[in-house]
């Protein structure tokens, strides 16, 4: 069994990767997202498939709805990354529509996620994202450039783990006395 520190501490578990850009779900653009958050997440030992690649807007909650309702309880993952649409151009809508499948917004991981994007990049705090909880399965909203996404895997990355452990009720406090 993996513990919460190592890190393929995913190892039999599942996740999914929900990318919302219009114009790569059109065939007019590469996702150069999608394919970063798989490989992170095979990486830690999560078993993910491909990116969804979905248009902006109601697509997402589609399959947000596929993906955290239409499955048994063991089929669903355990990790849900979005990228793209996070933004606040009119069709930047993936927020919204996240939100309501959380139970326990977690605000404090999204103002790491900003405070790491803006030692880059200072407009990383015009991305509207949100994380959270439902039931087992952590989200978590990334804005859709590469950088963003590199950014939010080095934050996001050093808190998989110990998130994982206490999602499932593990009492994993570490060395801290």
């Amino acid at each position: 069994m993996h513990t919460s520190t190592d890190p393929r501490f995913g190892a039999g578990r599942s996740a999914a990767v929900v990318v919302a850009s219009t114009s790569a779900a059109a065939g007019q653009a590469e996702d150069r997202t999608g394919p970063l958050l798989v490989d992170w997440l095979t990486g830690r030992g999560y078993d993910c498939p491909a990116p969804l690649v979905v248009a902006d807007g109601e697509p997402v909650a589609e399959a947000l709805r596929t993906l955290l309702e239409d499955r048994p309880p063991a089929d669903l993952p355990r990790v849900l990354v979005t990228t793209g649409g996070t933004g606040i151009n009119p069709s930047d809508r993936t927020p919204e529509l996240v939100e309501p499948f959380l139970d326990r917004p977690m605000p404090g991981i999204m103002h790491a996620l900003w405070s790491a994007g803006t030692e880059n990049v200072p407009t990383a705090v015009l991305s509207r994202g949100v994380a959270g909880v439902r039931g087992r399965t952590f989200i978590v909203t990334l804005p859709g450039s590469p950088g963003a996404v590199r950014d939010g895997i080095a934050v996001l990355d050093g808190l998989l783990s110990h998130l994982q452990a206490q999602l499932e009720g593990l009492r994993d406090h570490g060395d801290r006395p």
